[in-house]
């Protein structure tokens, strides 16, 4: 057996509402790049399934950064740390590692040769400073400042300088190399300074902020030409970003459009708004900008408070394509058809096509809170959801059609012959068509997994309750769950194999149990090379193999004929693997997983068996 890498289908850019989203696109406009969680990834502009993913950040990340050249990327974390690394190459190899302040950086900005970055942010003794990107040397300092710095750009040309943008409503000046503070231009901004940008012919410099102002400045002297667009933007206005003809450039705003400014007219020459025609909506905030150099299309890409990333095009009044996706720790997955379904802690539930990679969210109220469980009925159409908001949601067609009352906190969800069950800690759910049809009391269930007329029950005692459901609202217990044999920790998952032959339990202390349901014997119990809570087991269409995912962030794949032989993905998912799941294989060739986790991504694996 053998397992590789194929895809990375990326989570959604990390968004705070009331600060800027960085979005950042190499010089070519063929990729951009974006924090989320501890993650930074790289996706190609044309094609968004293609992804990177950088994950040697051991704290949230908050920017990055293309260098000129397009060869690295500096990336900074909410510790103050800026890595360096190489943005081409697949192993994406960290090249340099500083420390630059005690607290978040905000933003980092490369000199026109790809030598120096500045970055800024919230430190404690200073907020921002410069270096050389390859040794970290000390080539100017950055002061001046009161409050955290948002932003900063520096010109492309010599001579250097630099601009940076704070929370005391001022904008330092800095000339250089090695950067010296100039002057401070106050009196502009009456509120956060969110945005810098020189221009790509170095002429000019323009501040934008949360007093909805867009201030011009010469972008060799720093001095001001004046101030346009008054009134326009009716929202702080996040960030903003050059065309490369240095004739206009874009703005994103908190009044949910995203603007195109002519310099030499002083005015808006296009405005997309986005979300619903006269509704005020805080997701449809724009948080983030860029507009990808290397392009002769017309293309900006804007960032919503949601992470949605909306591909918008000169002249065209409506978004081309809207890019979807997860935001936060996904933390369901099942598979129906040819779309994967996934959940994560918010409550949000995405639609995957299995053969593009592309999401799209599922229509209608979802849950307000952690999807705790999904489940495909594989007699139609119809996939299940439970939530900590304590329903069941039914999905049909890529939209909620039904939602019914748990009456507890469920932890899991399984379907066998059009009928759905749940767990909470104190009872199973029956339900027949949305509605409720029946309950049965249970103590420290975990988990749940139905095959034809069996249902079982895993519980924190260690226990595994089996159950007869030839009469679905009215389980009964069979006489043979005392004979199965108790695992070593309370149960964390269940899964029957597609023939129904094999019951695979897995465990809090990261071992997992195969029981054959001919006689509830133990067939293997040699699975045990993850080191942490599993979360998730899939069996393969031939139900010899099966996947597992864990809190150890690895992903197995094992074999009952062989229960000695697997194969691993280790550091699959950054902060824990949530679900796996087995798109196709067997016996006879090839097949893919898929698995989803903590970084809030879905991840492509190719398997032979």
């Amino acid at each position: 057996m053998s397992i590789r890498p194929e895809a990375i289908w990326a989570a959604s850019p990390s968004t705070t509402r009331g600060q800027p989203t960085p979005l950042s696109s190499d010089s070519k406009g063929e990729r951009i790049a974006y924090a989320s969680h501890k993650s930074i990834f790289l996706r190609s502009i044309d094609n968004p399934s293609l992804s990177g993913q950088y994950t040697s950040h051991t704290s949230p990340t908050t920017v990055a950064r293309f260098s000129p050249s397009g060869y690295y990327i500096a990336s900074g974390d909410t510790s103050g740390l800026v890595r360096v690394w190489d943005a081409n190459g697949p192993d994406m190899v960290t090249k340099g590692e500083y420390a630059i302040i005690a607290g978040r950086i905000n933003d980092i900005a490369w000199d026109g040769d790809s030598q120096r970055i500045i970055a800024v942010g919230e430190g404690k003794e200073r907020m921002g400073h410069c270096i050389t990107w390859d040794s970290g040397n000390s080539v100017g300092e950055i002061s001046g400042h009161s409050s955290q710095i948002n932003s900063v750009s520096i010109r492309q040309q010599r001579p250097l300088r630099a601009a940076t943008g704070s929370d005391d409503t001022s904008m330092c000046f800095f000339h250089g190399a090695p950067f010296k503070f100039n002057t401070s231009l106050r009196g502009q901004h009456e509120r956060f300074v969110f945005g810098t940008g020189f221009s790509p012919d170095g002429g000019s410099l323009v501040s934008v902020g949360a007093d909805r102002r867009i201030w011009l400045y010469d972008g060799k002297s720093g001095e001001v030409r004046g101030q346009i667009g008054e009134g326009v933007h009716t929202g702080s206005i996040f960030a903003v970003s050059w065309a490369k003809d240095s004739r206009k450039f874009v703005t994103a705003s908190a009044d949910q459009t995203v603007r195109i400014w002519d310099v030499e007219a002083g005015k808006a020459v296009q405005t997309w708004r986005m979300g619903e025609e006269g509704v005020v909506s805080i997701q449809d905030q724009q948080t983030g900008v860029t507009w990808p150099a290397g392009r002769s299309d017309g293309l900006v890409i804007s960032v919503d408070l949601e992470g949605n990333l909306n591909y918008l095009v000169e002249g065209k009044p409506q978004p081309t394509k809207v890019i979807q996706g997860h935001q936060k720790n996904i933390t369901a997955a099942a598979i129906s058809d040819k779309t994967l379904y996934t959940g994560s802690y918010e409550g949000r539930v995405c639609a995957w096509d299995l053969a593009t990679g592309e999401a799209d969210r599922v229509d209608g109220e979802s849950h307000t809170n952690y999807v705790s469980g999904l489940a495909a009925d594989g007699k139609s159409d119809r996939v299940y959801s439970v939530g900590w908001d304590d329903t069941l949601r039914c999905i049909s067609a890529k939209a909620f059609v039904g939602v019914a009352a748990v009456g507890g906190q469920p932890k899991a969800v399984t379907v066998a012959n059009a009928t759905t069950y749940t767990i909470t800690p104190e009872s199973i759910g029956i339900f027949k068509d949305d509605n409720q049809i029946g309950s049965v009391p249970v103590k420290g269930a975990t988990s749940i997994a139905a095959y034809n007329t069996t249902l079982a029950i895993g519980h924190d005692d260690k226990s595994i309750k089996l159950y007869n459901i030839t009469t679905p609202s009215k389980p009964t217990p069979l006489s043979s769950d005392t004979d199965l044999r108790k695992p070593t920790a309370a149960i964390s998952t269940l899964s029957f194999s597609p023939n129904g032959k094999y019951l695979a339990a897995g465990v809090s202390n990261g071992k997992i149990l195969v029981y054959s349901t001919k006689d509830w014997s133990v067939v293997t119990d040699r699975w045990s090379a993850h080191t942490a809570r599993i979360t998730s087991i899939a069996w393969d269409p031939s139900g010899e193999f099966a996947v597992s995912g864990s809190l150890d962030t690895n992903v197995y794949v094992w074999s009952v004929a062989n229960p000695g032989q697997r194969v691993k993905a280790l550091n699959a998912h950054k902060d824990g693997v949530n679900g796996v799941a087995w798109v196709g294989g067997g016996k006879e060739g090839s097949g893919r997983v898929v698995s989803t986790g903590g970084d809030a991504s879905v991840k492509v694996w190719g398997v032979r068996v």
